[in-house]
């Protein structure tokens, strides 16, 4: 009898608003797999900041901070406001904040709970530096005009008020910090398959990513893979 592989592990990179939270969500659902937008960890950290008095980091305060995460808190609406956005961006770039976060993450990433069969985590460096040994990794990309109406139009949704062109200037000044900062630049894994959304729609590049793993979870049962 075949040995079935219960503990799968996803990572999906990509730039923001690639629509990979989106697709990520979905693959978790079907798989019943733990899901981390790994993003929402810096923009924890960042409400964090944002609510201190002198809005400074305190690594002391956001050390007790972490201890008190939990995954509905990564739920908080206060988490996608520009003033944290902006933080957050400003410190994900800090080496001492990605170290605090990395064991939450690997924490996540290895150990979800036993009723779900694995987990799927997205971000930016988690095919190359969280889970460089997923099953699956997914770089997700989409044009920077693509992306900027996908961001504008979620914006409008949750009530910000913005501009198409201050959004796609907002994305492209990530972009660039994102690409060439020092630590855990954003990248694609060197094993990972390419998929840019440009011209797909949500369903299709849900499709396209769900052959992958159906053909990989195929591959691990043939071989017998060790239960992960």
């Amino acid at each position: 009898m075949k040995k079935k592989i219960n503990r799968l592990r996803v990572a999906i990179d990509g730039p923001a608003a690639s629509g990979k939270n989106t697709l990520a969500k979905q693959i978790a659902k079907k798989y019943k797999l733990l899901h981390l937008d790994s993003g929402k960890l810096y923009r924890y950290f960042a409400l964090q900041v944002h609510q201190s008095k002198d809005q400074k980091v305190n690594y002391a305060k956001l050390k007790q901070a972490l201890k008190k995460l939990t995954l509905k808190k990564l739920k908080d609406k206060r988490l996608t406001t520009e003033p944290v956005t902006k933080i957050a961006s400003i410190i994900s770039k800090k080496k001492r904040i990605r170290q605090m976060l990395k064991k939450v993450q690997h924490d996540i990433a290895y150990n979800p709970p036993k009723k779900f069969k694995g987990s799927i985590l997205d971000g930016r460096d988690i095919g190359t530096v969280i889970m460089p040994d997923a099953h699956v990794k997914v770089y997700l990309t989409a044009s920077l005009s693509v992306r900027a109406v996908r961001r504008y139009k979620e914006y409008k949704k949750m009530g910000i008020k913005t501009t198409l062109s201050r959004v796609k200037s907002d994305i492209k000044k990530r972009d660039h910090e994102d690409t060439y900062r020092k630590i855990s630049s954003l990248k694609p894994a060197k094993d990972a398959v390419l998929l840019d959304s440009s011209f797909y729609n949500t369903k299709a590049a849900f499709a396209k990513i769900d052959e992958v793993i159906r053909n990989e979870i195929k591959l691990l049962n043939a071989t017998k893979h060790k239960s992960l």
